[in-house]
């Protein structure tokens, strides 16, 4: 269940988040949304990777974080912030916030404002991260949030049209990841779309120009070079087996 509410520093003056990552506060999640205007931080430690909806055969940006079902190979109890890694995903880290949008009085303009799940497990009154000053203003934490969920509004923006045009260039490719696990196990990851380095390589001077020009350029040697972090998950599966 989940109950957003606009977010008030008069009614919301105790509430608390607690800002580490847990198997029960729900990051135990092996595939999260990925955006483009984040692509750079991503690529340091996880793959990137594309999937594709069933319904409207549009693409979306993941990262993966796990090789199973309700696996993140990053969460780490003996870590500070529960997390392993220098980055956390943006739809991760930004906890149980969401953007939503206020309709103005006396106008059709709409502004962004904050909203936050107060059945969300890591919302409480007690422990964690405040949300507001004592003497008013935002805290570091909700700071944070709020830089979390505008890399997730631009990253929404940017999305479709640079996955249209990676589609037109066909530069979009399934991928098949066969591997073998420490312990002799045989496992295969479907489902997921990478840019194909060839034809990115091959393209014309021209294409190549409208690509940077657009931005986009960048993004997509982001994803080619997100690849090499598959091992990654893999020796950090085999370590957890290890132990």
């Amino acid at each position: 269940m989940t109950k957003h509410v606009m977010l008030n520093n008069v009614y919301h003056k105790d509430t608390k988040v607690i800002a580490r990552y847990a198997k029960e506060y729900g990051d135990n999640q092996a595939s999260v949304l990925a955006f483009p205007s984040e692509f750079v931080e991503l690529q340091k430690h996880y793959p990137i990777f594309l999937r594709r909806d069933h319904n409207t055969e549009d693409y979306h940006c993941t990262v993966l974080l796990g090789l199973e079902k309700d696996e993140n190979l990053f969460l780490d109890a003996s870590h500070p912030s529960g997390w392993n890694a220098d980055y956390v995903p943006a739809i991760l880290s930004k906890g149980p916030f969401l953007i939503g949008f206020q309709q103005q009085q006396d106008s059709e303009e709409k502004t962004a404002v904050i909203h936050i799940d107060m059945d969300h497990p890591k919302v409480n009154d007690e422990k964690g991260q405040s949300l507001f000053l004592t003497h008013g203003g935002n805290s570091p934490y909700l700071e944070h949030v709020s830089t979390c969920l505008q890399l997730i509004d631009n990253g929404i923006n940017l999305q479709g049209n640079m996955l249209k045009r990676f589609a037109q260039l066909d530069l979009i490719e399934p991928v098949n990841i066969e591997f073998e696990l420490s312990n002799g196990e045989q496992r295969a990851l479907s489902g997921n779309y990478a840019i194909h380095e060839e034809k990115l390589a091959a393209l014309s001077a021209e294409d190549l120009y409208s690509l940077n020009k657009a931005g986009y350029l960048q993004l997509a040697f982001a994803m080619v070079a997100s690849m090499t972090n598959v091992r990654k998950l893999i020796n950090l599966k085999n370590l957890q087996l290890a132990r």
